[in-house]
């Protein structure tokens, strides 16, 4: 039995030197990759900063010039000056519509049907007036029913 448990120590101690191999391992790959991160620092710009150390003063930035923005606004103003040709457009779809719209649409086909009933109606009571009355003048009899 002790012999097992010296074999599973030395078995323990070798797994354990192997993990051990292999964080150092890990270790060294991540200071290496944080030795590249300051080594690929960006180089400073001195815009408004004028450095005194002659080593820095190469990297001032040359001071900025302002473009030329008189041919831009030209072109603005010449766009603005120009005439611009509206379309006609259909005042109907730009007003805004009475609440009831959707009601009248609804019942303009039934209305179209009651309005010819209704001029038939007239018709055959001005036909009645005229053969009861058998007046010459037609005239006289349509307005007489338009006084009903």
């Amino acid at each position: 039995m002790s012999d097992d448990k010296v074999g599973t120590l030395t078995d323990e101690a070798v797994k354990r030197k192997q993990r051990l191999a292999e964080l150092k391992k890990k270790n060294e790959e991540k200071n290496s990759e944080n030795s590249n991160e300051f080594g690929n620092l960006p180089k400073p710009k001195f815009r408004s900063y004028k450095p005194q150390d002659e080593s820095l003063k190469e990297n001032v930035l040359e001071e900025a010039k302002p473009g030329n923005v008189e041919s831009e606004v030209q072109d603005l103003l010449s766009a603005a000056h120009s005439k611009v040709v509206f379309e006609e457009l259909d005042l109907t779809s730009l007003a805004p519509r009475k609440p009831d719209w959707d009601l009248k649409r609804d019942v303009s086909k039934k209305l179209e049907k009651l309005e010819r009933r209704t001029q038939k109606a007239v018709i055959e009571l001005i036909i009645a007036r005229v053969k009861e009355d058998k007046r010459t003048n037609l005239a006289e009899s349509v307005s007489a029913v338009g006084q009903m």
